[in-house]
């Protein structure tokens, strides 16, 4: 969690750095190099040297000597015959190599990786890590494992390429990750890599007889992933399309329609997520994800039939947020109520929380009060319990005040009600840009629904009667689940309950409630807490 001033101290440290001129910035460094531990010192020296190296200046680090880059070799084979070695060694190791690949000495790189980061992957040095290698070096090992498969690359003939490079992968592939190897070396490579175009040929044939000869899986493996890639690279969407269409994989599908999505190309994108819906053949987790996307199509090209894409994807793949894109549609209070009608004949009995919200657009608030007082006591985070949805919605209208309605994170929901603008997609977190699907809030259906305090009586007490019923199986449920961490929620529910209410039947409901439970003094400590809060 953020400290409070952190913004600001990082504002201060940033003006600070601009009033500073180039030689005083070298000598803050210089000056800092000796305050840090090895592992920090390891990581701002290959910064420092890594950004210099890539500079339009062409200045490189020294090559290593024949004689160190022996001694770098010795020290590996000793280490791996002792099993273990100190990691500020094995950093400065790894240091040489990074040097010698930018400046360029690919066979002194190759060396020294090879030397070193196959026994390390193969965990036959152990470098005193408690878990992961990287949580003792100040080397990237991930990089460095990419540096060795371009030194590889460049020291193999053109022709043998793609195999150099393939057993290069193949034997680091313990510290290295190569999901996108092309982009990979690409990235890190210090000079164009000659013969891409013929590698690149090269390469695709490899892959696809890896995949080819591959037991079938309904995983996404490497090698998937790999001709994805290369296949986009050589071929663009339309081989992608091809690759799609004969595999119908979610995967291969989903990064057809990607494509098209991030060149803008909304209109081949629609067409791709329909075919995407029709081909996919593990329907049962992706169909509504490919029926998303076509919506997203439709609302980026101002359909005509945006609504009837948000009903077929809600329909198909019935969830709360699938539900609410296509009620948002509704412009009236009688359009929605009309809309909610229609959605309640095709809910499942089991989508509880999908009917509870349904009935209440219709301001049917006793079939409501229904569905909560029926629900478990456990499970209340489960995407299709009414609970977290119709108790606070209850209790705001019996005591006349608004109150959030927060939905617990779930494979529908992953935001709190009051950011629900980007839920369903966490790669939209970090892309805020990236178009997104409209999802209405719950409140903002509910005042289109114009939804108010029930003025019977009989109504009321229904209300009442179904939000005790919630609080004491939820009691129930925790406490002899043993489930202690649940035991606020738990006693918060009784608490509003008797609070909404609002008369001395609900005060007496309540200690006789705490009575029956005195016994759980953990229990009884929320309850206080929570009649503390007000």
């Amino acid at each position: 969690m953020a400290r409070p001033w952190s913004g600001e101290r990082d504002a201060l440290i940033d003006a600070a750095l601009k009033m500073m001129h180039a030689e005083q910035l070298r000598d803050l460094i210089r000056t800092l190099i000796p305050w840090l531990d090895d592992t920090a010192r390891a990581r701002l020296t290959n910064e420092v040297v890594e950004r210099a190296a890539r500079s339009s200046n062409g200045w490189a680090p020294s090559r290593p000597s024949e004689q160190r880059v022996g001694e770098i070799e010795a020290f590996a084979a000793a280490a791996r015959q002792s099993g273990y070695s100190d990691p500020s060694e094995v950093d400065d190791c790894l240091q040489a190599g990074i040097h010698a690949f930018l400046a360029r000495d690919y066979a002194a790189a190759a060396r020294i990786f090879r030397a070193l980061l196959i026994p390390i992957g193969e965990a036959e040095i152990d470098l005193g890590q408690e878990e992961l290698v990287d949580e003792v070096l100040g080397v990237d090992l991930d990089a460095c494992a990419t540096r060795y498969v371009l030194a590889e690359y460049m020291l193999a003939s053109p022709k043998s390429r793609a195999r150099a490079v393939d057993a290069a992968i193949e034997a680091v592939r313990e510290v290295g990750y190569f999901f996108e190897p092309l982009r990979s070396l690409e990235r890190l490579s210090v000079e164009p890599l000659p013969g891409f175009d013929g590698f690149l040929t090269q390469w695709r044939v490899l892959v696809e007889q890896r995949v080819a000869n591959a037991k079938k899986s309904d995983w996404d493996r490497r090698e998937d992933r790999w001709l994805r890639e290369v296949v986009a690279r050589t071929r663009g969407p339309e081989g992608l399309a091809e690759l799609a269409r004969r595999s119908r994989r979610s995967d291969d599908l989903g990064a057809w329609c990607r494509t098209l999505v991030d060149a803008g190309d909304w209109t081949a994108a629609r067409v791709a997520y329909e075919q995407a819906a029709e081909l996919v053949e593990d329907r049962e987790y992706n169909l509504g994800d490919f029926l998303d996307g076509a919506a997203l199509a439709a609302q980026e090209l101002a359909s005509d039939d945006l609504d009837a894409t948000l009903e077929r994807a809600w329909r198909q793949a019935r969830t709360m947020t699938r539900l609410r894109r296509w009620l948002g549609g509704s412009c009236t209070q009688s359009d929605l109520a009309e809309r909610a009608g229609l959605a309640l004949e095709a809910a499942p009995a089991s989508a509880a929380r999908q009917r509870a919200l349904l009935h209440v657009l219709r301001a049917e608030l006793g079939e409501a009060a229904a569905l909560l007082a029926q629900a478990r006591g456990l499970g209340w985070s489960n995407a299709e319990h009414p609970g977290y949805l119709v108790f606070p919605l209850f209790v705001g209208l019996l005591c006349g005040v608004e109150v959030a309605i927060m939905l617990p994170p779930s494979d529908d929901d992953l935001h709190d009600e009051d950011d629900l603008d980007d839920e369903d997609d966490v790669e939209g977190w970090m892309d805020a840009d990236r178009a997104k699907l409209r999802t209405p809030t719950i409140k903002a259906l509910l005042q289109t629904a114009d939804v108010n305090a029930p003025e019977a009586a009989q109504l009321r007490a229904s209300m009442i009667e179904a939000m005790r019923a919630a609080a004491q199986k939820r009691i129930e449920g925790v406490t002899g689940s043993k489930r202690r961490r649940h035991y606020d929620h738990a006693a918060s529910l009784a608490v509003q309950c008797a609070r909404a209410e609002g008369s001395p039947e609900g005060e007496t409901w309540l200690r006789e409630l705490m009575h029956q439970y005195r016994r759980y003094p953990a229990l009884m400590r929320e309850f206080k807490a929570a009649e503390a809060s007000g």
